[in-house]
């Protein structure tokens, strides 16, 4: 029984994170559709916070 409650809790989080994916995509189209950002800027911000180690993150956070 525990095995069929932790794929059902494993199929809610694929759900879940698919529904966040999507809100964090069309924010993203909006800020660039109204001029705040451009899809370059965006892509090497990603790339500098991917590079990141958890406590450059931290510290980042925190200024």
């Amino acid at each position: 029984m525990y095995d069929i409650d932790l794929y059902a809790q494993i199929g809610d989080l694929k759900e879940v994170d698919y529904r966040n994916t999507l809100a964090i995509a069309a924010l993203i189209e909006i800020l660039i559709s109204k001029g705040f950002i451009d899809r370059t800027e965006f892509a090497q911000m990603a790339k500098n916070l991917d590079a990141m180690s958890i406590e450059e993150l931290k510290l980042l956070r925190n200024h």
